[in-house]
């Protein structure tokens, strides 16, 4: 049998991934069998003493994979059951597809709407044919996903940047809270984002609907999951809790005064093609599109930025393919479009998971739980699962990140900001959309208004700096030295151009030459090198020549395709300011004393 770390010349190979090595893991090899199958290269690695946090990470996992399952299902209009089948098969198959270490897969709430959009519909009231067309969208959700990591679209997720992911979770924990806490308190309420929750929540309590016994009980987990993360990290106070509250619930017969989970169908089906009509394929294809880029925008950034908390890195493309094989497993087996989980991932952290092998455990609970013993959460709480998951979502609010970027970078703390308020005003996906959008506009704000300098011949310092660093250096009679920090293109073209007239006209003597210093100019569009060239001949006549230095090969490339090098002479193109400055000397007999040859 060939080893998993074989790699020929004519086996296919995966975009090359960052180096890293979480959990002391080392860096997968980027081709050949093993590059497939991210999850097999991890279990060879594996250690022992992960197995305990693993296992418990696991278990307790499942005590909210089973009404979270259920729960979206309904809310996705497909019988209960179903949230079930998509969370034990994706589960399995991103264990063994996927790069992620601790990313929690299954159904989710920001793709409820457009499943249920998509289903019900064309169901016709039938459950059998909502299940079906539920499975056919995973089907091609899946085919969408592995097609656009095999094209490496992973770069998409470059427009995420740490701001945004920082204000991306900051404003997930603070949904999760604000949704969670009506449960805390013994009701329920409907709420996509913080403005819906915060006012199901003022009109549940002002309607008197809160139950102090429910509000006790998940109080009581939220203190002791608290108390032992501070106090013994080690202990598993997630599952420590969830099971003394069932256990109260049961010895003390109070599952008629507070809500709790009840029973789970029992089977557990096999895998099959769902049967659909072909003029249902139109339709889900369109559903499965939108779905495609909702589940890849929100699993992107959650494994990033879980990723960079382990340690290691994970690419985008890599993670196309293993959320598109994890959709395939959802249709195969009676399930729907499923997607990262933000509130059952911080879960599966904070009680110590290390390996994608907590996932597996929890599918394989649920399976068990499924044949053997679907009673066994008659008595759990469902205010204990709300505790749950806010002391989760406490975890991952990262307010020293926020700090850092005020202190460093204001742009950047505006732009998390934005991502923040965006996921808690308008929902998960509206809210990454609008920063996004943000940082965008951001980058073309800097790029459109660079920095720019004119470089003077400072004592004591090589080379040419700018005047306003260093005031007391000397400029070249009849020489200006200009330095455009940004690529030239057309919504800063204009501006280029009345920044060197400007510079031209405050010269301290009547300039001859204009030497701009192109070593940051990294592209030049056609908007720019039409703008070159009308500034060459305005300089011209001011009796000024416009001269190049340190053009990079492609711009240079493109400049000669664009035939400014030959318009303005390829005389005027040099190799380093330095040598401008002794061309200029030369052919100007301009005397000139350099600080090194004055002592």
């Amino acid at each position: 049998m060939a080893d998993l770390g074989e790699t020929t010349s004519d086996r296919p190979s995966l975009p090359a991934r960052p180096s890293a090595a979480g959990f002391g893991i080392p860096p997968a090899p980027e081709t050949g069998l093993v590059a497939w199958f991210p999850g097999l290269w991890v279990l060879r690695h594996y250690q022992r003493a992960w197995l305990a946090k693993d296992v418990v990470a696991g278990l307790v996992l499942t005590a909210l994979l089973v009404p979270a399952g259920m729960g979206y299902a309904e809310a996705s209009g497909l019988p209960a059951i179903t949230g079930l089948y998509a969370t034990i098969a994706p589960l399995l198959a991103y264990a063994v597809f996927g790069p992620s270490r601790i990313m929690v897969l299954g159904p989710d709430s920001a793709l409820a709407a457009l499943i249920a959009a998509a289903v019900l519909g064309m169901a016709n009231g039938s459950p059998e044919r909502a299940v079906a067309l539920g499975s056919m969208l995973a089907l091609l959700t899946g085919a969408l996903c592995v097609l656009a990591g095999l094209l490496r679209a992973g770069f998409l997720t470059d427009l995420l940047s740490k701001p945004v992911r920082v204000g991306y979770m900051n404003g997930i924990a603070l949904t999760v809270l604000v949704t969670q806490l009506p449960k805390l308190l013994g009701f329920s309420t409907k709420a996509a984002n913080v403005v819906d929750g915060v006012g199901g929540l003022a009109l549940g309590i002002a309607a008197g609907k809160v139950r102090p016994l429910a509000l006790a009980l998940g109080g009581g987990c939220l203190l002791t999951i608290l108390v032992l993360r501070a106090l013994a990290p080690k202990v598993p106070g997630i599952l420590f809790a969830v099971c003394a509250a069932t256990v109260v619930v049961s010895v003390f017969h109070l599952g008629g005064r507070v809500a709790v989970v009840g029973p789970v169908p029992r089977g557990v089906p096999l895998p099959a093609l769902p049967l659909v009509h072909l003029a249902d394929l139109g339709p889900l294809l369109v559903a499965a599109v939108g779905i495609t880029l909702v589940s890849f925008a929100d699993t992107s950034v959650l494994s990033r930025t879980y990723a960079g908390r382990a340690g290691y890195r994970v690419d985008a493309n890599r993670e196309l393919l293993g959320l598109g094989v994890a959709n395939l497993a959802a249709g195969l087996f009676r399930g729907f479009p499923i997607s990262s989980s933000a509130s059952r991932t911080p879960v599966a952290e904070s009680a110590g998971s290390r390996t994608q092998l907590t996932g597996v455990v929890g599918a394989l609970a649920i399976t068990v739980l499924l044949v053997a013993a679907p009673g066994l959460t008659t008595n759990l709480p469902t205010a204990a699962l709300a505790a749950v998951v806010i002391a989760a979502a406490l975890k991952i609010i990262d307010v020293r990140a926020l700090l850092v970027f005020r202190r460093v970078r204001r742009s950047d703390f505006l732009l998390s900001i934005v991502a923040f308020l965006g996921v808690a005003a308008l929902g998960v996906i509206p809210g990454i959309a609008l920063a996004v959008g943000v940082s965008i506009l951001d980058f073309v704000r800097r790029a459109w208004r660079p920095h720019d300098a004119v470089l003077g011949r400072a004592k004591g310092v090589k080379g040419y700096h700018d005047l306003r660093r260093y005031p007391e250096a000397r400029q070249i009679p009849g020489l200006v030295l200009f330095r455009w920090d940004a690529p030239l293109f057309f919504a800063n073209a204009d501006t280029f151009r009345a920044r060197v007239i400007d510079v031209v006209e405050e010269a301290p003597t009547p300039p001859r030459w204009v030497v701009i210093a192109a070593e940051p100019i990294t592209d030049v569009d056609t908007t720019a090198a039409e703008m070159i060239q009308e500034l060459d001949g305005e300089l011209a006549a001011r009796g000024v020549e416009l001269a190049f230095a340190e053009l990079k090969d492609p711009v240079k490339d493109r400049l000669l395709r664009y035939g400014l090098q030959e318009k303005i002479g390829h005389e005027y193109f040099f190799p380093t300011v330095g040598v401008a400055v002794k061309a200029f000397l030369e052919r100007n007999e301009v005397k000139w004393q350099d600080w090194e040859e004055g002592g």
